[in-house]
C-alpha cells in the first residue's frame, strides 16, 4: 500500500490535506479480466501508481490489487476531472506495464467504477485494499464489484463486465 501524508498548521490547527476534495475509491481492471499482474510486477506496479497519482497533483491514501485488477484510494482537488485523471493514471501504467513485463500488448479494460468516499469511512476502505489478496480467496473481482455497485445504488449493466 501506498500512503502519504500531508499537514499544515492553520491558527494553531493542525489539518489533514487542507483544500482537497473528498477522497475516491478507484477500481480498474485488466482486459478481460485477465490475471495479467503478476506477484514480482505488483509492488512496483502500486510503487507507480502511488507516484504516477502525486504527479497528477492528487494524493494517494492506498493502492493495492490482485492480478487482474487495482484498488485505489486518492484524494484530488475539487479542479481534478475525474475521468481525465483516470484515463491518464491508465495509459501511462499501461504503457509502463508493457515495457516492464513479458505481456507487450498489456491492456487494462475499458472504463472504471470510482467511489465518493467520506471521511468517517477512509481507514477502512485503506484497510480494505491493504488486504486485498485475502479478500480475494472468497470473492472474485467481477462480484465484488457488482456488489459496490449494488451497495451504492448503481443498476449493475453486464456490458461492463466483458
Amino acid at each position: 500500500m501506498v500512503e502519504r501524508s500531508e499537514h499544515h498548521r492553520i491558527r494553531g490547527t493542525r489539518i489533514r490535506n487542507p483544500g482537497r476534495g473528498s477522497s475516491r475509491a478507484g477500481i480498474f481492471a485488466t482486459k478481460h479480466r485477465a490475471p495479467l499482474i503478476t506477484d514480482d510486477l505488483r509492488d512496483d506496479l502500486h510503487e507507480y501508481l502511488g507516484g504516477t497519482v502525486r504527479g497528477l497533483g492528487g494524493i494517494p491514501q492506498g493502492v493495492g490489487g490482485v492480478a487482474d485488477h487495482i484498488h485505489l484510494l486518492v484524494s484530488l482537488n475539487a479542479t481534478h476531472c475525474l475521468s481525465d485523471f483516470m484515463r491518464e493514471l491508465k495509459r501511462s501504467s499501461s504503457k509502463w506495464i508493457a515495457e516492464r513485463s513479458q505481456n507487450r500488448d498489456f491492456k487494462w479494460q475499458e472504463g472504471y467504477a470510482a467511489f465518493t468516499v467520506s471521511a468517517s469511512s477512509r481507514e477502512n476502505v485503506r484497510d480494505y485494499i491493504a488486504r486485498q489478496e485475502e479478500h480475494h480467496r472468497r470473492e472474485n473481482s467481477r462480484d465484488e464489484l457488482a456488489k459496490f455497485l449494488r451497495k451504492s445504488g448503481v443498476a449493475v449493466d453486464e456490458r461492463y463486465f466483458e
